[in-house]
């Protein structure tokens, strides 16, 4: 699954100048889960991540190269959560490696990639004490209310990283996750959120495409992304031929 792997080498180029600070995954140094949502009020608030308006990136690339993934891992790109003194902007990407998906039988592929548009969902079922989660899948944005209470005991991206890739990893299709986390000042927001919408089209185009789109490329509306993306095209077409025969 290399669709996303351009974006991919991307992302890195659109945090900032900060040096990352990177974290090996350790799952004994997770958060506190509450297994459900919690409300935090704006009265037991610290701050917001996204609040006042700002950006707030989310997004989800899958890959199955280890060149690109290499192992479980968390970046910190900007001030840490104890660090800031305010509403900031912020993203939060998750870059998945998973096994091969190639296969000569079409059910078993489309199976495959049906399965890769539901890692996304992960992100829907992560709850970490005092760290209330708003996402948006339509404007991909991820915005984040931390508490007062839980910043006081020291809650960190490293802890709240853990937290995401122990759910993660419970799908055994994904074999390794780099975590990103961007508050940097510098970061490119703009150029993210551009990925993001990219991102979205590809994974909205790839449903399209495996329940049978025309191949008249000057009628079909997914022609922008086959142009973009390297392997859309041949992947469009490689449906349609199974289709017509």
């Amino acid at each position: 699954m290399e669709l996303y792997n351009s974006i991919i080498r991307k992302v890195e180029e659109l945090t900032g100048s900060s040096t990352p600070r990177r974290c090996p995954y350790d799952p004994q140094g997770a958060w506190e889960d509450t297994g459900s949502f919690e409300l935090v009020m704006l009265r037991d608030a610290a701050y917001e991540l996204g609040g006042s308006s700002k950006p707030a990136v989310n997004f989800t690339c899958v890959t199955t190269s280890a060149q690109l993934v290499e192992q479980d891992e968390i970046l910190v790109f900007g001030p840490d959560l104890t660090e800031l003194r305010g509403d900031s902007a912020y993203a939060r990407i998750a870059l998945l490696r998973v096994g091969d998906i190639e296969s000569d039988d079409e059910d078993d592929t489309e199976q495959a990639f049906r399965a890769i548009q539901d890692m996304d969902f992960v992100k829907y079922h992560v709850f970490p004490k005092g760290y209330m989660i708003r996402t948006s899948s339509e404007s991909n944005r991820e915005q984040v209310r931390l508490s007062s209470a839980a910043l006081k005991k020291g809650i960190s991206f490293r802890a709240v990283g853990n937290d995401f890739i122990r759910q993660y990893k419970q799908n055994p299709n994904i074999l390794a996750v780099k975590l990103i986390f961007i508050t940097a000042p510098d970061a490119d927001y703009a150029a993210l959120e551009q990925e993001a919408k990219t991102v979205r089209d590809i994974t909205m185009s790839l449903s399209k495409i495996l329940e049978g789109m025309p191949t008249d490329c000057g009628s079909c509306n997914l022609k922008p992304i086959c142009d973009e993306v390297e392997g859309m095209r041949e992947l469009h077409f490689g449906k349609e031929k199974h289709t017509t025969e």
